[in-house]
């Protein structure tokens, strides 16, 4: 287990974050959508010290890493994923494959890189905030073997993860995301990843190391509290933490200006799983 030191997740010059909810309205959006969102955010917090907090859901979608892209048989994996009804991007922050559905929430904080400049300083905010979301469980950090995309910021319930968190730097700006399996089986959705990495692997040998999973030691948090939240819940229930830390959330939206940046970040982020997947 890390052990973190008394850190809080909105460590900020300024108390008013820009707020971004997009739990709804990208659900039916593909998921490259939220990274070149996210990057525009990171951009925008290290030129103009402007924090963000944003949430974002997509329906069925599987979101490889670079190394999973280069699997022998990735396009065998990818017309299994899609006979299943999933999606499937590349994503520009590290990390191994995850599953994305309508029952995961997808949280970003984006902050200037000047307030916490050390890597697992970026993680730590994020562990604090999910901490104070759920105080009521212990929650433990460190790699859970057997899981999907693991690593040392896994988020675990007895022994068994429900969420990951990933961190991306640009231009003096941090984006750190963490996917959190709220609702539905976290077994069924390792199950479906296992079978991609089988489809993938083929009878070849990969270049990197393949996680072995386990469907077992994957759960979503109604299954290891015994809740019934809804992804919507979560939303609020973060909205009203952040008041906590004594932080106002003010909505944005995109100027002109940075609406045209944002669709050249949507281009870059095309083109890089266009060159991964050829």
């Amino acid at each position: 287990m890390i052990l973190l030191a008394n850190v809080s997740p909105f460590q900020s010059k300024v108390s008013t974050w820009k707020l971004i909810d997009h739990s709804k309205k990208y659900l039916q959006t593909n998921a490259l959508h939220s990274f070149a969102y996210d990057d525009l955010l990171c951009t925008l917090a290290g030129k103009k010290d402007q924090p963000s907090l944003r949430f974002w859901v997509h329906q069925n979608t599987i979101v490889l890493g670079t190394q999973d892209s280069r699997l022998d048989y990735i396009n065998e994996a990818i017309t299994f994923l899609k006979k299943n009804n999933y999606h499937v991007v590349v994503r520009n922050s590290g990390g191994l494959a995850v599953l994305l559905d309508e029952g995961v929430l997808n949280l970003s904080l984006i902050f200037p890189g000047e307030t916490t400049s050390s890597i697992d300083g970026g993680y730590e905010r994020m562990v604090a905030l999910i901490r104070a979301l759920f105080p009521q469980a212990t929650i433990q950090t460190g790699e859970v073997v057997g899981s999907y995309c693991p690593g040392s910021y896994d988020l675990s319930i007895d022994g068994k993860k429900f969420a990951g968190i990933s961190q991306r730097r640009i231009r003096g700006g941090i984006a750190v995301q963490i996917y959190l399996c709220v609702t539905g089986s976290g077994a069924q959705r390792a199950h479906m990843v296992k079978q991609m990495y089988e489809h993938g692997i083929g009878q070849s040998k990969p270049s990197y190391t393949v996680p072995s999973i386990d469907p077992a030691v994957m759960g979503s948090l109604n299954e290891l509290l015994n809740t019934t939240y809804t992804v919507e819940e979560i939303v609020q229930r973060t909205i009203d933490t952040a008041s906590t830390f004594g932080i106002s959330l003010e909505p944005h939206m995109l100027s002109e200006e940075e609406d045209l940046l944002f669709e050249a970040q949507l281009e870059r982020v095309t083109q890089r799983q266009h060159r991964c997947l050829q």
